[in-house]
């Protein structure tokens, strides 16, 4: 019986037990590298989805049953490639699976709550109250309606983004020179134009060496005076420099984070850190696409190419 690796939370694994229990030796990994190192040690195959251990080559290069990696993530940065490439390891991940994709949105929800969190104040709104104040000038909040947005990436995520802000009378700008074809009530943008005119700007496209600091600072030296930023993708997409130098200038008005360069390593991140002192700032834990729902949805389809892929199916 071949033996799989889940890495994850614990209703993913239990939704992988359910559905395979019978096929395969299917172990739950505590996240972390030592433990992950131990286990795929006589592994066949591994089921992340979790995305907080980085798989190093010298993880993999004393992993001598590894055949698959299977994320149940759209990214897979964490991995390190040059053992995977020697041994030709399997690495799969969910940017094959358009259709399934399709009907998750999780992601796009909380990359809409961080843009009217930072739209409203919300945060330090309810800070305020719970330190038994009640004092609702201090909030003035920016109103949805006649603003223009620019999604960045107009893929599955940006299309739903593109949804949510025509529901709330949002005039929405999109910029993606891989799709041919932008949404309807997209108007298709150049990204400095999008950048220099828009009240709100998300960000919805891979990490890749061509898309890596593609929000650098001259974007912030452009950037519409008061816009809100939200980057629910990859940390490494922005410069962070210079959107923490634009929030202390207030040329950047706000900005919501579900990620970060570095993460989860972040105790000594000058945007945390910034963030504990200012209330134009809100960062969540790459917690996007997490819940119980859609990981135990994505685990499970995860884990069926492991066979699909072991099986020569």
């Amino acid at each position: 019986m071949i033996k799989i690796l889940y890495l994850g939370p614990n209703f993913g694994y239990q939704a992988v037990v359910a559905k395979f229990n019978n096929l395969a030796e299917i172990t739950d990994v505590d996240s972390s590298d030592s433990a992950l190192q131990n286990a795929l040690s006589d592994a066949d195959a591994l089921v992340d989805a979790s995305m907080k251990v980085c798989i190093t080559d010298e993880m993999v290069r004393k992993a001598l049953k590894l055949k698959i990696i299977s994320c149940a993530t759209t990214g897979s940065d964490h991995i390190e490639r040059s053992e995977i490439k020697k041994r030709n390891i399997c690495v799969r991940t969910l940017k094959e699976d358009r259709e399934l994709l399709l009907n998750l949105t999780s992601a796009a929800e909380h990359s809409w709550s961080l843009l009217t969190a930072c739209s409203r104040k919300l945060p330090s709104a309810f800070d305020h109250v719970k330190s038994g104040k009640w004092n609702r000038e201090d909030f003035p909040g920016i109103m949805l309606r006649g603003k223009r947005i620019g999604i960045i990436g107009c893929g599955r995520i940006g299309t739903w983004m593109g949804r949510y802000a025509n529901a709330f009378g949002m005039e929405v700008w999109g910029y993606d020179p891989y799709v041919d074809s932008l949404p309807e009530n997209f108007k298709k943008a150049a990204f400095m134009d999008l950048m220099s005119e828009c009240d709100f700007i998300t960000i919805h496209v891979h990490l890749t060496e061509e898309t890596k600091g593609m929000i650098s600072k001259r974007c912030f030296e452009v950037i519409k005076p008061g816009a809100v930023l939200v980057n629910t993708s990859r940390g490494a997409l922005v410069d962070q420099d210079a959107m923490l130098e634009a929030l202390k200038t207030g040329r950047l008005g706000a900005a919501g984070l579900d990620v970060l360069e570095g993460e989860p390593d972040i105790d000594n991140n000058p945007l945390v850190q910034y963030a504990r002192e200012h209330n134009n700032l809100i960062i969540t834990p790459h917690c996007g696409g997490f819940s119980p729902d859609a990981v135990a949805l994505v685990s499970i389809h995860a884990t069926q190419k492991i066979f699909n892929e072991l099986n020569g199916a």
